[in-house]
């Protein structure tokens, strides 16, 4: 499949070829809702904790006598039911942490960078290097390519002075490509990676060779022939 490959003016330089494995998948919506399922839920520190009516301080002496007081039978102030007192089935520290096999994981990448393309919201760049941190700079860049809503800028790698010019943009997020993952994909409606970050998904999503035999794998390379 052949994609525009545009200046930082904005016009178009050339075509480039690109992997029909990585940016041509169709949509798998199961995957891709898992991957993001997934990633939400590893996010989540689980550190909530509420103290249960045994762990509360304060005494645990009745508070008054059982009989003849026209009140209901009470126990100890830490009871549930009174103010200060414990948490009926509160939070405790857990781990959300959930599993998904790397295949589907490159599955989810791969169909959210198909997604982009299919709905002419990636843009590929020359070159994308700043020679110094300039915000100004980034807006004039972005009004040039005719961006005008939310973005994720992908290097190939770290780019200070390009990360330094964008993060006081709002909906404007930069990232190196070998931690893109889904759910920035589909947070932002821009998709604007540079040639070389697009050789760098290639290699990191697409189909690898077999180191015995030569022949392309599709599931990553722990894949059997």
């Amino acid at each position: 499949m052949q994609i525009p490959v545009y200046s930082l003016s904005g016009k178009v330089v050339k075509q480039i070829k690109v992997s029909d494995d990585v940016f041509a998948v169709p949509f798998n919506e199961a995957v891709v809702h898992q991957a993001v399922i997934r990633q939400k839920a590893n996010e989540r520190q689980g550190t909530a904790s509420a103290k249960t009516r045994s762990e509360v301080a304060g005494s645990s002496r009745k508070l008054y006598r059982q009989k003849h007081t026209g009140l209901a039978r009470a126990g100890s102030k830490k009871s549930p039911t009174r103010r200060g007192g414990g948490v009926t089935f509160g939070p405790k520290p857990r781990s959300y942490r959930q599993e998904m096999p790397k295949k589907m994981r490159r599955l989810a990448l791969r169909c959210a960078l198909s997604a982009k393309v299919r709905d002419e919201e990636l843009m590929v760049l020359e070159k994308l290097e700043l020679d110094q941190p300039k915000t100004k700079e980034m807006v004039a860049l972005l009004a040039a390519l005719g961006v005008d809503s939310p973005a994720l800028i992908v290097t190939s790698k770290p780019e200070e002075n390009v990360v330094k010019s964008a993060r006081n943009l709002g909906g404007v997020k930069t990232l190196p490509a070998n931690i893109l993952n889904v759910i920035d994909i589909l947070s932002y409606k821009r998709l604007l990676i540079t040639e070389a970050a697009v050789r760098k998904a290639e290699e990191l999503w697409g189909p690898q060779k077999s180191p015995i035999s030569g022949v392309k794998l599709r599931g990553g390379s722990n894949a059997s022939i």
